[in-house]
């Protein structure tokens, strides 16, 4: 279980409260409920029509229930089913207190693009556009860069899901959360530093207010190097957008 996506799930984790009511996208974030405090129970709402979603248990698979991917699942003996307009009317009426998803790219205004790359099929939009406006608190949930492109941005580039919407952005590298101020770095994983953190990074991070230092998750990885060429902003002491070799880190299990 010593990997990435486990690592930033575990540290999601963290953030949610017993009694939430909490929405999951697909891939990594489904990795949440593993990695929960003792005590801690939640009520999972898939958007496709149920509440109370839970883990497959091995030999009890059953194709009559799916979760919004369209992968099997389970759901709670105290769980509910109910139509897509209700789900969503739940979504929209602001009932959801925590969506977690994953994104292709998200700047420092907390604008979102997760849905669509110009050019490219797409199945859909699925409930992002709703879910990211009805939550309460909405966290990205993803690895810090794509092979060393820059994902967290001045500016988005791709299509928006939304604007100004994402509150805290989890990766193997930190945790940021966006201030009016601009992305601000709350949380750090030491196997980075935080010259490595800010050169994967587009945007400017600020040391947070609230900074509490390293972060630690119980879940442990070996960070390995990759040399990517990336825009190194003048928090390295370097002329802003040069085009530098740089360390850019992405994670294999230890």
């Amino acid at each position: 279980m010593g990997d990435i996506k486990n690592f930033i799930a575990a540290r999601v984790a963290k953030e949610l409260k017993d009694g939430d009511v909490v929405n999951l996208g697909i891939g990594l974030p489904t990795l949440v409920p593993n990695h929960l405090p003792e005590g801690v129970d939640l009520t999972l709402q898939s958007e496709n029509g149920f509440v109370g979603l839970v883990p497959l248990e091995e030999g009890k698979e059953s194709p009559h229930v799916v979760n919004a991917g369209g992968v099997m699942a389970g759901i709670a003996d105290d769980g509910a089913f109910f139509s897509s307009a209700d789900s969503f009317a739940i979504i929209r009426g602001g009932h959801v207190d925590v969506t977690v998803l994953g994104s292709l790219q998200v700047d420092e205004k907390g604008n979102i693009a997760n849905y669509k790359i110009p050019g490219k099929m797409l199945p859909g939009m699925g409930g992002a556009m709703d879910l990211v406006v009805g939550a309460r608190k909405v966290i990205v949930a993803m690895e810090h860069t794509n092979k060393g492109k820059h994902k967290i941005l001045k500016e988005c580039t791709l299509p928006l899901t939304a604007k100004s919407q994402v509150n805290l952005i989890v990766t193997e590298m930190g945790v940021m959360k966006v201030t009016p101020e601009g992305l601000a770095l709350v949380e750090y994983n030491p196997e980075y530093t935080i010259e490595e953190i800010q050169a994967a990074t587009e945007a400017e991070l600020i040391i947070a207010d609230d900074f509490t230092g390293a972060l630690d998750t119980g879940v442990q990885f070996t960070k390995v190097g990759i040399k990517a060429k990336v825009l190194v902003n003048t928090e390295l002491n370097l002329d802003q957008n040069s085009d530098v070799e740089v360390l850019v880190l992405n994670a294999e299990t230890r």
